[in-house]
Parts: structure tokens; sequence; C-alpha cells
């Protein structure tokens, strides 16, 4: 853990040494009284705790770290930045979610599309919420406290009505008879002042067996660029985090 994440009601109270958090903040760490660690409130504010008191001893069920904390930074905003993603294969997906929440992107749509294994969707790591577990995950691996938001939809239908992207440069990743890269479109039409001003970027890929011809009118008739990322067949997790580290450096997030 780079940085150890609480809500706001967690903030306050003590902390169980059986939480995966006290236990990596006795055991890993092996914190004692009046030492420090990184901590911040998932989606507030990051900073320093400092340890007041370890009851119970190391290796009890029932003890606990109580602590202080001193908010100090806005804890890593995210970025002007959505993906819309096809539903990839469960093990895929915690992985994706995972690095495109360490990236820092602001929002994850998840879609069915034509050519995608249905089953996908009925998986028991998102109607558990091991999704949202990953996010989290990712915004620890990050040191930041804002978390992306995900949402689901059956269709590509569906998503484009729910998704909010007047404005946004839109682009649509696409390995078949796209008509621009990525890297040059992104040289065509510069997004990183737009960034700076607060308009967004909507990415969306496809999940492995790619868009539909009738997909692709559906994202064009929405206002999206079909752009490709070389001829090799990337995997949606590899293409997900790629178009994303690309967009992000083009908009100069990676700058500093």
């Amino acid at each position: 853990m780079n940085i150890c994440l609480f809500t706001q009601d967690e903030i306050n109270k003590p902390l169980p040494l059986r939480d995966e958090r006290g236990e990596h903040i006795v055991k890993i760490l092996h914190k004692k009284k009046g030492d420090t660690f990184s901590a911040g409130i998932i989606g507030g504010m990051a900073g320093t705790a400092t340890i007041t008191e370890i009851t119970g001893g190391t290796s009890s069920d029932k003890g606990t770290v109580s602590f202080s904390f001193e908010p100090e930074t806005d804890g890593k905003p995210l970025y002007p930045l959505t993906l819309i993603i096809g539903f990839p294969r469960p093990i895929q997906l915690k992985r994706l979610l995972r690095d495109v929440a360490g990236l820092g992107v602001c929002a994850v749509h998840l879609t069915g599309t034509e050519l995608g294994e249905k089953s996908y969707m009925q998986s028991s790591l998102v109607e558990r919420g091991a999704a949202y577990r990953m996010l989290l995950d990712g915004t620890v691996q990050a040191a930041g406290t804002h978390v992306p938001e995900l949402f689901l939809h059956r269709t590509l239908a569906e998503c484009m009505e729910a998704v909010h992207a007047d404005g946004a440069v839109k682009i649509a990743l696409d390995n078949v008879r796209a008509p621009c890269a990525l890297t040059g479109f992104l040289s065509a039409h510069p997004v990183k002042d737009r960034g700076r001003s607060g308009v967004s970027v909507t990415a969306a890929i496809g999940s492995e067996r790619g868009w539909t011809d009738g997909e692709r009118a559906m994202l064009e008739a929405a206002g999206y660029t079909r752009c490709s990322m070389g001829q090799r067949v990337l995997r949606t997790e590899t293409a997900a985090t790629v178009a994303a580290s690309v967009i992000l450096a083009a908009m100069g997030k990676l700058d500093n």
C-alpha cells in the first residue's frame, strides 16, 4: 500500500488490527506509537496519520490502531478522461480496472457489445463489488484518494445514451479500416490545452473481437473518430491501458 485509504466515518475511529490496513501498518510497515504513515479519505484529502495508540498487541484479533489525521493535499484529482470498454474476460477486467485507476481516468463505462461474450457481464467480479475493489487497489497504488466511477451497460446503444460527452474529444479505438492513427489524431486535435480548461476526452475500446459495422456506424454518428494503434491486435486490457497512457501524455498529464 502506498497510502491507507479510509471513509470519512473510519478516519476518526480506531482501526482493527485484523483489518487489512491495520495489519499492513503494524506487521508490514512495523509502525509503532508515535510513528506516521500516509493516509487519505476516499474522495477527499490525503495527508499524514500519526499513531496515538496500539491496543491488544500486534497479534490480537481484538487489537486496534488509533491515529490522528492531518490533511495536506488534494489527493491527486482524477483526469478528464472517460473510458468506454467492451466487457473483457473477468481475469482481464481485474487488471484493467486496477491499471486505469492507477493512471487516473475519471470514469469507466463497461458495456456489452455485439461480438462480446454475454456471460462476462454476469461475472461475480462485478456483481459482488470486487470491481470496485480493483479500482480502489489502483487508486492506492497511485497514492491517490479519488476512485474512478464505474458504470455498467447491457449494450453500446444504452451506453451511448448514458455517457454525457458533449464538448469532449471523442475517440473510438478500432483496428479495422480506421481512417487515422491515434497519435496522428491527437497531433491534429491538440488536447493538452483542452485538459487544462476542463474539456474532457472520451475513448471507446471494443471487446476482444472488436466492433461490428453497426457499432462503428453508431459511434461515428455520435461524433467519435475511429483511430488505430498500429497493426497488432491487442487484448482489451492492453488496448485500454495503452490508449489511456497515450491520451494522458497528449493531455500533458504525464509531464510531471
